[in-house]
């Protein structure tokens, strides 16, 4: 299996953002990580070794992307205008950086896929929902995509677009219709540690709207854990991308 570790520095971030590149071939999937993790989170807990068949069969190629929580939504240290400013640079980022690493990588304007656990399931449904002409499947498991506790009161513009259960509300016409052509999954358990309650403000949203989706609920011993991602997505990944 090709293993590429490619030390990327982000001119809209103006910082390094490593991307770890796993495949040859393949459905490119951009993979986002939980909470305070980075791009060899997948390597670490043993969800490669887990997509390994998948990867080897050529069916996808991963790229695993660094990300800025930390310093956006996550830190308390700044205010919260300035934490959505910087989730909107990390789109920017993602949307145009990576996006254009991952063409030059695959050598075509591919389609591409998105997949995130925990915090990295907002990014991976809010980079999809806004970007459907780029990204056109969607695999977000035990998400939280209402940010308003990150707001402190404060609400602006930046909040507005990075906050999936907001803007989709005042989506219409092409978005709608592009959104419609993905595969938008949003997946939760109901055992330890899950929040169904977050994880069900997505569908809802999206149903409000008449937009396509799968939300896919699982049983009560299905926990907020890697184990549990690793079954999902070695049933999602041949359902989507066979």
């Amino acid at each position: 299996m090709r293993v590429s570790k490619v030390p990327y520095h982000s001119q809209v971030l103006s910082k390094q953002m490593p991307v770890a590149i796993y495949g040859h071939f393949g459905v490119p999937v951009m993979v986002f990580p939980t909470a305070d993790q980075d791009f060899e989170e997948y390597e670490r807990q043993g969800m490669i070794e887990t997509l390994e068949p998948f990867i080897q069969q050529g069916m996808v190629k991963l790229f695993c992307v660094s990300a800025i929580n930390r310093e956006s939504w996550m830190n308390r240290r700044i205010s919260p205008a300035e934490r959505a400013y910087r989730q909107a640079l990390y789109d920017r980022h993602v949307s145009e950086e990576l996006v254009s690493l991952i063409y030059h990588d695959c050598r075509g304007k591919l389609p591409i896929a998105t997949v995130g656990s925990s915090f990295g399931a907002y990014h991976a449904a809010n980079t999809l929902i806004k970007h459907p002409d780029l990204f056109r499947w969607c695999i977000a498991m035990s998400g939280i995509y209402d940010m308003s506790s990150y707001f402190d009161g404060h609400y602006d513009q930046n909040c507005l677009e990075n906050n999936p259960c907001d803007y989709l509300a005042r989506l219409q016409g092409k978005p709608i219709q592009e959104l419609n052509q993905c595969s938008i999954n949003v997946i939760c358990g109901q055992g330890p540690w899950e929040r169904v309650e977050w994880s069900r403000q997505l569908p809802q949203a999206l149903a409000r709207r008449g937009i396509e989706h799968n939300f896919d609920l699982w049983g009560h011993d299905v926990a907020h854990d890697w184990p549990w991602w690793k079954i999902q997505l070695s049933l999602y990944f041949p359902r989507l991308f066979s």
